[in-house]
């Protein structure tokens, strides 16, 4: 008997529907065909097992299975359910009427019982557009695949219950997931708030510039000076994810496997602090099996290198195309895989090896050439594509020790929201561009206007620092964002003065 299961299998972060036929018929081999790779051919001893546990026989006959298309390599043991429940249909075991209406994905232990898999979200947003009635995945897998609305999903912990399931033997009720409850109580929830930091009042209006127009920054300080500190707190300030980006960030992590089993979808915005030994691949992705990297892991959320000087130079070079493209392409001999990398880079550096460099009161042990030394690790084009460089200066005591209020996240997070929202209305009629960070050389000639005062200002600061072409284009990006907070409609001289004013590394003399 021929009978036909779906399963799918993912590529970068969507997923193809593959259709599993399987032939039972007179004879006594077992093929699998359709470019599986080592764990799916596996899956027979796997699958074996499970029907030994459960009570029930592997056919007597010949068993053929083609997984199409065969151009699609399929990988890993997620395969097992759909392959177990088509050999049992096909052998007249359990009822395959109903089986071709649903996807079916999951990994079977050797007693039968289902274990998690990755890229769930992606599989189930597959299913539901190609008119599936439902989806089965293992239960831990359940509430992430339940927030894609207009299809079924059943959660189930073994074979066993599959079986129930087609036979109609017992009654299952999908999974329900409350989007709008989800929002409304884990959104802006998190463990650290702005009113924690004391002091360091110009660096964190140069974060709250950064998060108003998507900027990215770096921050040049002293060991203690709260470089990290103030980086952890960037996502409490940050616009929170609306449901689109929401649903795509957690499909990145879902293929990555780092969705854990009581997140349905994520509502907080990602922060990846990979450490300075990281390499190439981890940063930017990649693999003989392609899986997303940091950079991808922190898109719609931040990438914060700590230490940036500490990285290896090819690990910051492979940073400056997704930086400009916000996706990083991973090329084989056969296929090409696009990871979204629309992220803010933020970024923290000590000033010298010693890391005492203008610093108040420590003496700096390094010479002039040591701390250029230091400085060049970071190449040109990599600093031109970092938009605020803040110079962060250690806190003395009494500002650390004064007890007046300090400004919490939620009301700098106000005035970023409607700086935002200015931008959105601005870019409306641009797909895909929702911040300033993001304008194209036309839309900045169109909305970054300067006044006379503005352009002597911006004029004067070129010449004398000797900035290029690109850090021009970041001045005028970073001071529409500053009038944007301001609520002001033309770019003034004192917000090109302030823009300016965080280009700290471009300052002559700056490393003595």
């Amino acid at each position: 008997m021929l009978v036909k299961t779906f399963a799918s299998a993912v590529t970068g972060i969507d997923a193809v529907t593959v259709t599993i036929e399987v032939n039972v018929s007179r004879g006594v081999r077992f093929f699998l065909v359709g470019l599986p790779d080592v764990a799916v051919k596996e899956s027979q001893q796997r699958i074996e097992s499970a029907f030994r546990t459960l009570g029930h026989k592997w056919p007597g006959k010949q068993v053929v299975i083609n997984m199409a298309p065969a151009d699609i390599r399929k990988e890993g043991s997620s395969y097992d359910l759909p392959l177990a429940a088509g050999i049992l249909a096909a052998d007249e075991k359990i009822n395959h009427l109903r089986i071709e209406s649903f996807i079916l994905m999951g990994e079977l232990s050797l007693d039968g019982t289902l274990q998690p898999i990755k890229g769930v979200l992606p599989i189930a947003l597959r299913a539901r557009d190609e008119g599936f009635k439902g989806l089965i995945v293992p239960l831990k897998n359940a509430r992430e695949a339940a927030v894609v609305k207009g299809i079924d999903v059943y959660g189930m912990t073994n074979l066993s219950e599959v079986i129930e399931f087609f036979d109609e033997n017992k009654k299952f009720d999908p999974v329900i997931v409350d989007l709008i409850e989800i929002f409304n109580s884990e959104a802006n929830r998190y463990e650290v708030d702005f009113s924690d930091v004391r002091g360091q009042e110009s660096v964190k209006r140069a974060l709250e510039v950064a998060a108003a127009g998507g900027h990215n920054a770096i921050m040049i300080g002293p060991p203690g000076a709260g470089k990290t500190m103030l980086a952890k707190r960037l996502p409490t300030i940050i616009p929170p994810l609306t449901l689109d980006e929401a649903l795509e960030t957690t499909k990145i992590h879902s293929v990555a496997g780092k969705i854990d089993d009581n997140t349905a979808l994520m509502i907080r915005r990602p922060f990846r602090s990979p450490h300075h030994t990281i390499s190439d691949i981890a940063l930017v992705g990649g693999g003989t099996f392609p899986q997303p990297g940091e950079i991808s892991l922190a898109h719609n959320g931040v990438l914060f290198l700590d230490e940036l000087p500490e990285f290896k130079r090819t690990v910051l070079e492979v940073l400056r195309q997704p930086l400009e493209d916000r996706v990083i392409t991973i090329s084989r001999a056969k296929f090409t895989v696009d990871y979204p990398a629309s992220f803010m880079l933020i970024a923290s550096m000590n000033p010298c090896p010693c890391g005492f460099h203008n610093h108040p009161e420590k003496e700096c042990m390094c010479s002039t050439g040591m701390v250029q030394k230091y400085l060049n690790r970071i190449s040109g084009p990599l600093l031109d594509r970092i938009d605020i460089h803040i110079e962060v200066v250690p806190v003395n005591y009494d500002k650390l020790s004064e007890t007046r209020n300090i400004e919490n996240s939620a009301t700098i997070r106000e005035r970023v929201v409607k700086a935002r929202a200015i931008q959105a209305m601005r870019f409306r009629s641009v797909k895909g561009i929702y911040s300033n960070s993001q304008m194209s050389s036309s839309m900045q000639r169109k909305y970054c206007h300067l006044d006379e005062s503005g352009s002597r200002l911006l004029k004067t600061a070129m010449d004398i620092r000797g900035l290029s072409a690109r850090a021009y284009d970041r001045i005028l990006k970073v001071a529409r964002t500053i009038a944007d907070l301001d609520n002001s409609e033309n770019i003034k001289a004192e917000h090109i003065s302030e823009a300016i004013n965080y280009r700290n590394l471009d300052r002559e003399g700056w490393a003595g």
